[in-house]
Formats: structure tokens, C-alpha cells, sequence
């Protein structure tokens, strides 16, 4: 993997593939660069598609204190490596930092995000505040294996499909980067609509949801499209939260390519 170093010296992993105008892929909580992997090798085609490990997770470093701008710097790292401009794709929490790094002034073109977990279901809301609750007193206590389950739980794993996953192999690793959901908590700050914020993002955006997950998904995304300036949204029938790369990948090139 190539490297590019964030402001504070922290150095960033990423790869690069394709040929084209230049995009960054951010992927959401637990999620090493090998996630976004078959999306890249859909839209390689189109464009150079730079995939990446957020601090603290892969092959990239991490530098205490975390803070949220720490992470939209690791970001600009990236887009000077793909040339000083690019399009970004974010999904789940990294569709919120891909947010908050636009509505802070990098050179990004277009902003294209796949179900950032917002809420405007004030049930929903109590529910978050109790996840970051949970979630920083388990990491106050090194107990890595409990903020796991805090976070399967948040996202809606019943207790036996968290039990099967602690036997499996990859459960170790993913305890290793337990200390990076506090992380994606933070980037969310909170499962509320950022309107204000988002009012301040001026590039085109493009918010995309599945039609076959929870509708709360496109209650959230209407909103987020609604409150940026240049925001669309789009359904994607049939889809939930794991979308299919085949599917998602004509959407984004149409959209980038505009």
C-alpha cells in the first residue's frame, strides 16, 4: 500500500486503482479499505479510485488525541495524493465524515454518500445518546469485546448473531480496533440531522438509500439532501445496508460524471 501522511504526522494507507478523474472512497465503522474493494474495481473503469485505512484501523497509524478534524485531515492527505481534488463516496458513518470534510472546505467536487445512519426519529435519538454512553465506559475499562457488542447491538444484531460472531476468527481483529468506533460516535456526533452544518456543504450531493432496509434510512436521507444546497436522493429497490457494488456503482459514475 502506498502512504500519505495526515497533518499530525500520522501516516495514512491507502491504495489506488483505475484510471480517470480522481475519487476516495470512506468507508463506515470497523471497515478497512478491503471493504470498499469491489466498488473500486467497479468504478476503476471510470476513474482512479483511491481506497483507504482510517486511522487507527489496517496498515495506516494513529496519533492520541483523536478528534473528528484529525480525520478530515487524513482525508485532505489522500485527496493531495490523488492530485489536490477528487470526488468522494463516503457510506454509513463515513458518508458523515465525507459531510463534515466538504462542509470544511476541502478540495472535493462532488459528495456522494450510501446511508449515513442519522435519525429523525427522536426514539432513535435517546438510543444513540445510550450507545455513547455504553460505548465510553466500555473503553474507559480496556474492555474491548463489550464495545464491540455495544456497537452490534446499536446496529440491530440479536444476542445470537452476536454470540456466533465473538466465536468466529475475525472477532479478534475485531477487538483490536475497538478504540475506532468512539471514533465513528464522534464523526455522527449524535444520531440528529446536522442541518445547520450540512447548509454549509456547496458541492453538488448525492444521497443514496436502499429500498429494502428500514425506512428510517430514507427518512435520513431526504432530510440530509434537503439540507445541503445542491442535494438529490435516490432509492436504490431492493437494497439494504450491504449494497450490492454492481448496483451502487452506475449511480455513482452517473452522478461524478455530471
Amino acid at each position: 500500500m502506498k502512504r500519505a501522511v495526515s497533518k499530525d504526522g500520522t501516516g495514512i494507507a491507502y491504495k489506488r486503482t483505475g484510471d480517470g478523474p480522481p475519487v476516495v472512497l470512506v468507508g463506515g465503522a470497523t471497515a478497512t479499505h478491503a471493504m470498499e474493494s469491489p466498488l473500486a474495481a467497479e468504478l476503476a473503469a471510470a476513474h482512479t479510485v483511491h481506497i483507504y485505512d482510517r486511522r487507527g484501523r489496517g496498515k495506516s497509524g494513529d496519533t492520541a488525541p483523536y478528534a473528528v478534524e484529525r480525520e478530515v485531515e487524513d482525508l485532505a492527505a489522500v485527496i493531495e495524493a490523488a492530485g489536490g481534488e477528487a470526488a468522494v463516496y463516503g457510506v454509513s458513518s463515513g458518508g458523515a465524515l465525507a459531510l463534515e470534510a466538504a462542509a470544511s472546505g476541502l478540495p472535493i467536487t462532488r459528495v456522494a454518500v450510501y446511508e449515513v445512519p442519522y435519525t429523525t426519529d427522536p426514539s432513535m435519538k435517546a438510543a444513540a445518546e445510550q450507545y455513547t454512553a455504553e460505548l465510553s465506559e466500555r473503553l474507559a475499562e480496556d474492555d474491548r469485546g463489550g464495545a464491540v457488542e455495544a456497537f452490534l447491538r446499536h446496529v440491530g444484531l440479536p444476542a445470537d448473531a452476536i454470540a456466533e460472531i465473538r466465536r468466529a476468527p475475525f472477532w479478534k481483529g475485531f477487538k483490536a480496533i475497538a478504540p475506532t468506533l468512539a471514533y465513528d460516535d464522534a464523526v455522527m456526533g449524535g444520531a440528529e440531522v446536522p442541518a445547520a452544518r450540512l447548509a454549509q456543504v456547496e458541492q453538488p450531493v448525492l444521497v443514496v438509500c436502499g429500498g429494502a432496509g428500514p425506512q428510517w434510512f430514507r427518512d435520513a436521507g431526504q432530510a440530509v439532501a434537503e439540507a445541503t444546497p445542491q442535494g438529490s436522493y435516490e432509492t436504490l429497490e431492493g437494497q439494504d445496508h450491504q449494497v450490492d457494488p454492481a448496483v451502487l456503482a452506475p449511480v455513482l459514475r452517473r452522478f461524478f460524471a455530471q
